[in-house]
């Protein structure tokens, strides 16, 4: 037999002090009556009484003192190991650590957001076994695959860029080390997800391609980032970001490529993180129709528990004591019976009734500040979860959505199917309501008179497309309250997510069946109507005039002289020396220049000032006439057309 919390066992030195205490104690107190009273008047001043139940009282307190101890240190019986067994597949996960996975062009960056992804397969695949392959230059096995996702997860939590020893993107290497870890495993069919940003890949691919396809691998490719990139950060550098071989900030960019052919190949599939795409549930599409067999789970110890047969010699026990202790007279039985018996009520117990009764009465300010307290104060995760989920109710009532989306979100660590689901549809429903009340200002209507149809629907987000154009600044418009409609579509895609999640805890749910349907509904026209906006704009662009042709590669509309020299240079020129594509930029608004000045509401140049700077720059000139006059300042770094004995110049090869 053995202890679980055998640190508790300190406790029983306790007992026999405190019985030594109080034969001490007995003894003093009858010295001092002995010396207070005359011998030949002890017997007529000094009534005694029957000393023995006080002892008996001891005795029994001491003993459910010791009963309690032996309790709480739970005494246990080893009845043997036990091994799991499941039917799973094997998933193996290929996670890019170059330095270009550091690029902040999505929040927070790269890396940060392949491990959420990584976090929602553990999550969503809880009986596959799964590990993890972390590449750069070169590649290695970091967890093993297995069923102990709590192992994987921790080093997930700890893995970043510094773990490779050898910069670049080695992803043959990867895929090798794949192959090679999934072909021992026997199994004929297994999954690969690869995370990566799709840089520029050392190695030779197609011999692995073609391994992979032998072998049954199923490639499931993910990538990370934007086409529009952003610095490659650096703490070697002054400035924080990395630089080229000629002096240029490094410039990174999702370049999908290499990872659809990866895809395509192996009939895998091809996903981009955070285009509203459930990868989670695109990976556990594709594993779930690869052939799964019996494998070993985990090993654990089984222990028979004791402290029951304990705990109830200790109440009795302590029920002696305290009716052996009590002196009768004048005391009413029954009252000192209910003492017993009873015990105090929980103070939880009042709180909680109170913040029900508050909900039900629609006072949801006190309903929603009681159960934050009770969840707080809660001692198990699934009892503060439920008290979670009313605070979230509360607050969703009460129009406070984003407290309601936080307390949902924490309720979501409950291990009850009704609390998951109802934490889910809550969820979803915050999350659908802060879309709708970034598009209008407003709550979504409950009447179903004034739901607003697809017209309505039209109308309303041309009308915030025309404010998002009119606003001066990104600044400006948080400020009266616009939001972009990339949150917007955050947010849907999230609570369609959500409203899956429901369904697939309770089935039979038909608010969340309604509110999936006609949330996916307003997606597919926002996106239709986000297509139509992108296209008027860019027929509203000043076409090139008659003879000027279109640009050819490595031409542009630069300044030149006929040769051809001076063209192409000026907008290349301005988003690789000037930090990249400001118009794509999320952070900055309508009318933002990439030097830092603003133009005027239609376009043309701010006429406030006419004078250079102290680096030269001219807020009257035109990005174009600027990129010009940066070339002919710099025009060693020209390059014109290819002549015959001339080498064109390439850009180095990838370091990051």
């Amino acid at each position: 037999m053995s202890f679980a919390n055998p640190a508790w066992l300190a406790l029983l030195i306790l007992i026999p002090l405190f019985a030594i205490g109080a034969i001490l104690l007995s003894r003093l107190k009858r010295s001092e009556w002995s010396a207070f009273v005359a011998p030949r008047l002890r017997s007529a001043l000094l009534k005694r009484g029957n000393s023995l139940p006080r002892w008996m009282a001891l005795f029994f307190l001491l003993t459910a003192c010791t009963t309690l101890i032996l309790t709480i240190a739970r005494p246990q019986g080893d009845a043997g190991v036990k091994s799991e067994k499941t039917m799973g597949r094997n998933l193996l996960i290929a996670l890019d650590l170059s330095r270009s996975m550091r690029v902040s062009d999505v929040n927070p960056d790269r890396l940060s957001q392949a491990k959420v992804i990584i976090y929602e397969l553990l999550e969503a695949m809880p009986s596959e076994r799964i590990g993890l392959i972390g590449f750069a230059g070169s590649a290695y096995l970091y967890a093993p695959l297995t069923v102990d996702h709590a192992a994987v997860r921790e080093t997930v939590d700890q893995i970043d860029e510094n773990w490779t020893t050898k910069g670049g993107s080695n992803l043959a290497e990867a895929l090798r080390l794949a192959i090679d870890t999934l072909k021992k495993t026997g199994q004929k069919n297994n999954a690969l997800v690869i995370l990566s940003d799709g840089e520029k890949h050392d190695g030779d691919l197609d011999t692995m391609i073609a391994e992979a396809e032998k072998s049954g691998v199923y490639i499931l490719a993910v990538g990370v980032g934007t086409e529009d990139g952003g610095f490659v950060p650096s703490s070697d550098f002054q400035n924080g970001q990395m630089i080229d071989r000629t002096g240029r900030p490094v410039i990174s960019r999702l370049q999908p490529e290499v990872m659809r052919r990866l895809a395509a190949e192996t009939k895998g599939r091809y996903a981009v993180a955070g285009s509203g795409l459930d990868i989670p549930a695109m990976v556990k599409s594709v594993v779930e129709d690869l052939d799964a067999f019996t494998m070993k789970g985990r090993e654990r110890k089984v222990f028979i528990e004791f402290y029951q047969w304990l705990l109830l010699p200790a109440i009795f026990f302590l029920a002696l004591a305290i009716i052996g202790g009590t002196r009768w007279r004048g005391v009413n039985a029954a009252a000192v019976l209910a003492l017993v018996i009873f015990t105090p009520p929980d103070a939880n117990a009042s709180l909680a009734s109170d913040a029900k009764a508050a909900l039900k009465e629609n006072n949801y300010q006190q309903a929603q500040e009681s159960y934050k307290k009770l969840a707080e104060r809660a001692f198990s995760k699934d009892q503060a979860a439920r008290y979670r989920l009313g605070e979230g109710t509360a607050a969703y009532r009460l129009g406070d959505l984003r407290e309601a989306r936080t307390a949902f979100s924490k309720a979501l660590l409950s291990n009850e199917r009704d609390v998951l689901a109802q934490s889910h549809l809550g969820l979803a429903n915050s999350l659908f309501q802060l879309g709708w009340v970034g598009l209008t200002d407003e709550a979504y209507p409950t009447d179903p008179k004034a739901v607003p149809d697809l017209d309505r629907f039209d109308t309303l987000v041309k009308e915030r497309l025309a404010k998002l154009k009119q606003s001066e600044s990104p600044d400006e418009g948080e400020k009266n309250g616009y939001v972009r409609i990339e949150s917007l579509i955050t947010n849907w895609a999230d609570a369609v997510r959500h409203y899956s999640s429901t369904l697939a805890t309770t089935r039979q749910d038909p608010s969340a069946t309604q509110n999936r349907a006609l949330t996916i509904t307003y997606l597919k026209r926002l996106e239709e109507l986000l297509e139509q906006e992108k296209n008027e704009t860019q027929a509203a662009m000043p076409q090139p005039s008659p003879g000027e042709g279109p640009p050819q590669e490595g031409e542009g509309d630069g300044e030149g002289e006929g040769d051809g020299e001076g063209k192409g240079k000026g907008e290349k020129e301005d988003k690789e020396g000037e930090g990249g594509d400001k118009q794509n930029d999320p952070k900055d608004g309508p009318g933002d220049r990439p030097d830092g000045k603003n133009k005027g509401p239609d376009g043309e140049k701010d006429k406030a000032d006419d004078k250079s700077d102290s680096e030269g720059n001219n807020p009257n000139e035109s990005p174009k006439e600027r990129a010009s006059r940066l070339l002919k300042e710099n025009s060693d770094l020209e390059k014109g057309p290819l002549s015959p004995g001339r080498r064109e110049f390439r850009d180095p090869e990838k370091d990051w």
